[in-house]
């Protein structure tokens, strides 16, 4: 461990308003069941429902997992430090959460553009479908993508790890997160910033273009089928999956892909509470609000806990 590192990090978050802390708490502790309770509803019934063994479903249990681990990775820190006077974090414990929350963040960044992708072929190519998107090649891109968010969580945590911090043992943040140490560091940080905002554009901006890529397609041929049914199925389905994709990776690419020195002090804070936070909690309601499928599955394992008790 080098020497100008701190054995803890204060985490100032909105201390310079301490009349937002009490409201913030209640509205994690509130939160953080509802988005657990909700994941783990859409995994359960993705596993044990028939109707549900497609491929769409398989990455959607996927992002589940991860979204349950990506507010895990922030959001019981943050209760502790918004419910006591102490608002520190060990570095070990700052080490950990920045591997995982990146790890979690970039992975997520991957698997929207998989399940773009996965909605191309089901409505572009629906007769070659199931050869093209069969289990083995499902298994095959969710690999991919966990291997890829881990070497970019490795890369760039570790570079940023490097950088020296002089002493410096207080971040204005609420966690600990890639943009906001790279501010906080000394020294020179220029090859930091422009090597984090090389890796977010193929994270962030490929992955984005390929989906919006994939929806142009979408749209073109949806216009083209003659039945209003088929067209509202269409748009139903995918509508679930681009609301999700605007609410992560808007806040996303407003953070990581301008420099760290240009970021504005409260920036940090409200970006990683909407990426980190809201959206985890609110993909189960949209997925399964406007997904006949999803209600129909949760509704009949719902009726057979009560039926068997």
């Amino acid at each position: 461990m080098n020497n100008s590192h701190p054995g803890e990090f204060i985490l100032l978050g909105f201390s310079d308003r301490p009349w937002m802390e009490l409201p913030l708490f209640a509205v994690l502790l509130i939160t953080y069941p509802m988005a657990m309770v909700g994941n783990v509803a859409i995994i359960l019934v993705s596993r044990l429902d028939a109707r549900l063994h497609s491929p769409m479903y398989f990455f959607l249990t996927n992002l589940s997992f991860l979204d349950m681990c990506y507010i895990t990775s922030i959001v019981p820190q943050m209760l502790f430090n918004l419910g006591s006077a102490r608002k520190t974090i060990s570095y070990i414990g700052c080490v950990v959460q920045l591997y995982f929350f990146h790890l979690m963040g970039g992975t997520e960044c991957l698997i929207l553009a998989i399940m773009s992708f996965d909605r191309y072929v089901a409505i572009c190519k629906p007769l070659h479908y199931t050869l093209i998107m069969n289990p083995r090649v499902c298994i095959l891109l969710v690999s991919t993508v966990w291997l890829t968010g881990l070497t970019f969580a490795i890369s760039e945590a570790t570079a940023t790890l490097q950088l020296p911090l002089c002493g410096l043992n207080k971040l204005d943040h609420l966690m600990c997160e890639i943009p906001v140490l790279i501010k906080a560091a000394c020294g020179e940080k220029a090859a930091n910033e422009l090597m984090l905002s090389v890796v977010c554009i193929f994270i962030l901006a490929v992955p984005l273009c390929l989906i919006l890529a994939s929806y142009a397609c979408i749209g073109h041929a949806v216009f083209k089928v003659k039945s209003s049914e088929g067209r509202r199925k269409a748009f139903g389905t995918c509508s679930s999956h681009l609301i999700v994709v605007f609410l992560f990776y808007g806040p996303a690419i407003s953070m990581y892909i301008q420099p760290p020195s240009s970021i504005s002090r409260d920036q940090p804070k409200f970006m990683a509470l909407f990426y980190g936070v809201v959206t985890p909690a609110l993909n189960p309601f949209i997925y399964t609000l406007r997904n006949k499928d999803v209600k129909g599955a949760l509704a009949d394992l719902v009726r057979g806990v009560f039926t068997s008790k």
